[in-house]
């Protein structure tokens, strides 16, 4: 019965997250009965076999179905002979490249013989893939054997789907608590299932420096260990326990190279100037304005005012040094060097940032924070076209004068997002959509008492976060500049991955659904009732998740 059950997929129970654009449900079923034939082409950006390669081996490995591969001739890869497809195989996979479709879009149609897929790029044809396992039992999307199942089914469909965003992100803060590599590529594979493209790596902050960078190795023995590993806040003291860690170069690329693979692109984030009392203490004769007293990685929850001197020109190239860095390790077109919280004080208080300032021809220390990356900007600007990476800030860099910017910075608003995001478009800066309420999902998600400790009141339920409206009234010549949607994950109160996952699932699933389907698709009734699928698949992933939405 159990098998049964596994094998009949009617309408009511085709649930894909993210919702397609279109999709329609068709009578009968493909079933991995026989020999099944893989055809696929050459692309002209090449990259599919690997994507082919991928889906052949998860099916091996989740059903025992073996398909067998089949390149398509020269010039064929508009479409497919299906009789003299038949002579070669009892049914087929089919892949064909369309060049008029956008970059990630995907047509996916399932009969009783035959599954053709349309795509213009690999990403393309992996999104379809993430659909096409999404039909089957969970097990499949899970990467999970069911030796149980006899004969493998899927439904018959016909879908044309594409983003409604090219920005899906998500980012997770290592800063104050670190949880390692392997807890990242799990954090990868659930975002790869629900589409989500950008992963957003805040590596850096006031309780800890958690990448390796060759020219300064004081950031990771010193910048990367704190004596507590709870942070403080309020009645919660710092514990005395020796607590770190760091990613070497060679665990960088690693995660990067994994991700890759599954069309995740990796944006690193360094936070600086502000939020960088980790590297000040590391380095505190030339990055603290006051180098005269005791620096250490802080322990405490909150904004420390312990930022770098902006106005020594040595802790300017240590910026740049450690951008050159992060350049050879992400490949990816965007660094995030963060600007939030960068409180003034102690500029206000250093000599050198009072001449600096002077010098400018400003009375606003927040200038200051601006040259400071304006200076940034122009080192970039002199790399090889294929090393120039650009960069994104949190809103608060607003509030500066950003004309040296220029406009082609990115704006992620998270404080008043709505807003922020409107003004950054009216600049000319693209803008990214990531506000603290509801999309923080390190926030309670609930008000039951099973909550973990963290941040919030539990007001910030699944629905709060699904129902929340991305560019919503913006001005239809603003919308060009909406890059997309984010969630953030802080982790001051979470020292453990598991809870991580507790407070993240389903939430990040809300985001992606947000990311991906178009405006007039979405509802939450019917998100809830696709959502309730979703459990079997984290329990087969071994993922902790809020069950309370799930009946």
């Amino acid at each position: 019965m159990l098998c049964i059950f596994a094998l009949s997929l009617n309408a009511q129970e085709i649930s894909i997250i993210p919702k397609p654009a279109e999709m329609q449900i068709e009578e009968g079923e493909f079933s991995f009965n026989g020999k099944v034939v893989l055809c696929y082409p050459k692309i002209k950006d090449g990259g599919i076999d690997a994507v082919v390669d991928n889906f052949v081996r998860e099916i091996k490995k989740t059903t025992g179905v073996k398909l067998v591969k089949d390149r398509l001739k020269d010039g064929l890869f508009l479409g497919w002979d299906v009789q003299e497809a038949a002579k070669k195989g009892d049914a087929h996979i089919v892949l064909y490249v369309d060049e008029y479709m956008l970059n990630e879009a995907y047509r996916l149609s399932v009969t009783p013989k035959i599954i053709n897929i349309a795509a213009s790029t690999p990403a393309g044809f992996f999104y379809a893939f993430q659909t096409l396992k999404q039909l089957m039992p969970r097990n499949v999307m899970a990467g999970v054997p069911d030796d149980s199942v006899e004969e493998w089914r899927v439904p018959c469909v016909f879908i044309v789907d594409e983003p409604r965003f090219s920005w899906r992100g998500f980012m997770l803060d290592e800063g104050r608590h670190f949880y390692g590599k392997e807890e990242i590529k799990k954090i990868i594979d659930v975002m790869a299932a629900y589409k989500m493209n950008r992963f957003h790596w805040h590596l850096t902050e006031d309780q800890g420096w958690r990448i390796e960078i060759k020219k300064y190795p004081k950031l990771t023995e010193v910048g990367a260990w704190r004596d507590s590993k709870v942070l403080g806040w309020g009645e919660v003291k710092p514990d005395g326990k020796r607590y770190g860690g760091y990613y070497t170069h060679k665990d960088i690329k690693e995660v990067v190279a994994y991700a890759k693979e599954r069309f995740i692109e990796i944006v690193p984030e360094v936070d600086i100037p502000g939020h960088s009392q980790a590297a000040v203490a590391s380095y505190p004769e030339f990055l603290a304005c006051d180098p005269e007293n005791k620096h250490d990685v802080w322990l405490w929850q909150g904004v420390s005012a312990d930022v770098i001197n902006v106005a020594n020109p040595l802790a300017v190239q240590f910026a740049k040094d450690v951008i050159d860095e992060l350049t050879e390790l992400f490949p990816f077109g965007y660094i995030h060097l963060g600007g939030d919280e960068c409180p003034t004080h102690k500029w206000e208080h250093n000599s050198d940032c009072q001449v600096l300032l002077k010098e400018i021809g400003s009375t606003n220390y927040r200038d200051l924070q601006i040259h400071f990356y304006k200076q940034l900007k122009e080192h970039i600007a002199q790399k090889p076209a294929d090393k120039q990476r650009k960069l994104i800030f949190w809103n608060e860099v607003l509030h500066g004068n950003t004309a040296p910017l220029g406009d082609d910075i990115t704006i992620m608003a998270w404080i008043g997002a709505d807003n922020a995001a409107v003004d950054a478009a009216k600049r000319g800066m693209n803008t990214i959509l990531s506000p603290q309420i509801p999309y923080y999902i390190n926030r309670r998600q609930s008000k039951l008492e099973t909550e973990p400790r963290s941040q919030g009141h539990g007001d910030e339920t699944v629905e709060r976060v699904y129902n929340y409206k991305p560019m919503n009234g913006v001005a239809e010549e603003l919308q060009p500049k909406y890059m997309g949607v984010q969630a953030n994950f802080w982790t001051e109160w979470v020292e453990e991955a598991d809870i991580v996952q507790y407070l993240m699932f389903p939430r990040l699933v809300a985001v992606a659904e947000a990311g991906w389907t178009p405006a007039d698709k979405r509802d939450y009734n019917d998100f809830l009732k696709r959502l309730q699928g979703e459990a079997k698949y984290y329990l087969l992933k071994g993922v902790n998740y809020g069950k309370h939405v799930f009946k």
